[in-house]
């Protein structure tokens, strides 16, 4: 393993933007994983986990401790219908593995940036899918045990872009590994309006390869579709951290505040079930009804000209620029509709690192 110091963190993000790390190590085993932290506890330094760099969004500053990229890498495994993948395994590059197999279960996933290990965090979904109804477990350097363990589906606690990883457990989980439970005999999901267009005049039903590629197109139409690094692209509508906004989960009753606001009936607002009786309003919806229409532009940050939820990098903006218009949208959305909105890209920074007790009865730091 080899430590790099002062390594920048701009390039190894979508957003482009962002100061250095005071260390940085790229991680390709577990015995790296586990020679790193060592380091970590020798120096008292904070860590942060990286994956593709796609969540994320960098302070100027940079971060103060040790970033790991985490890029353990391999052949993806099959056991019957279980799929054992490196948490480096390039997202996309899985969900097309299994397309090409025709199989169905991840295909609407397809086209997300990132790293097969990050996708349980977030719980990453789009287009009628989300990565928890095919995962089976998780494996994991546990920082309180300090040592590996299996997580189930069920101990992940997943819910709309959440888990425990991103919860009430951050920071305690570190990523090497994803099994995936996929079923050979279950068939697309075309519950998507964008999708069912797409495939509206088609013969036959699609395969999960077909669809594969449609979501890549929509994706790409949005400007949601990072371009190929080889080809040496740098568009603005690129340079962003995909959407930016979660879809805010609320009771039906901010029907009536939003309708009275914009004079409309509150039939006319879009919404979706959500557990417990709630709904989800579409946060793209907000934020054009609130007067933040794609290429609206704030400084050097601005609105995506293809996707209202992506705040851009439109050439030299730096974290403060983003934030500005960040902070901007949401005094914005709060006061015209009592909404709070939350943001999806991941701030690196510093944590406390508490002292904890091993099962042994050992002490140490997380």
């Amino acid at each position: 393993m080899h430590i790099v110091q002062e390594a920048p963190l701009a390039t190894r993000t979508t957003l482009h933007l962002g100061g250095p790390a005071r260390f940085f190590a790229e991680i390709r085993t577990e015995s790296e994983l586990l020679e790193a932290l060592a380091f970590s506890d020798a120096h008292q330094l904070p860590i942060f986990v990286l994956g593709g760099g796609s969540n994320l969004l960098v302070p100027d500053e940079g971060y103060p401790g040790l970033v790991l990229h985490l890029v353990i890498d391999g052949p993806i495994k099959r056991r019957g219908d279980l799929f054992d993948v490196p948490a480096g395994t390039h997202w996309d590059a899985f969900v097309r593995y299994v397309c090409e197999l025709g199989i169905s279960g991840i295909e609407c996933l397809a086209g997300i940036p990132g790293l097969v290990g990050a996708s349980p965090i977030q719980n990453i979904g789009a287009y009628g899918e989300d990565v928890s109804q095919t995962i089976h477990t998780v494996r994991a350097y546990d920082r309180h045990t300090f040592a590996f363990t299996t997580l189930t589906r069920d101990q992940c606690g997943f819910s709309y872009r959440e888990s425990l990883f991103n919860s009430s457990q951050r920071n305690r989980y570190i990523i090497t590994s994803v099994t995936f439970s996929l079923d050979p005999t279950a068939t697309p999901n075309l519950t998507y309006a964008d999708l069912r267009r797409h495939f509206s005049a088609a013969t036959a039903p699609p395969t999960p390869l077909d669809v594969y590629h449609a979501v890549r197109e929509i994706r790409d139409a949005k400007g949601m579709l990072l371009p190929d690094p080889a080809s040496g692209q740098s568009i603005p509508d690129h340079r962003s951290a995909g959407s930016f906004f979660k879809n805010p989960v609320v009771s039906p009753s901010a029907l009536a505040t939003i309708a009275e606001a914009l004079a409309i009936p509150e039939s006319d607002i879009p919404r979706y079930p959500a557990p417990d009786g709630q709904i989800k309003l579409p946060a793209a919806w907000l934020l054009d009804r609130a007067g933040f229409h794609k290429s609206y532009i704030l400084g050097e940050a601005g609105i995506s000209s293809r996707h209202t939820l992506a705040l851009i990098n439109r050439g030299h903006a730096t974290y403060a620029d983003i934030t500005r218009l960040r902070d901007h949208i949401l005094q914005t959305i709060q006061d015209r509709f009592h909404l709070v909105l939350e943001q999806e890209p991941v701030e690196p920074r510093p944590e406390p690192r508490p002292e904890l007790t091993t099962q042994a009865g050992h002490r140490g730091r997380a």
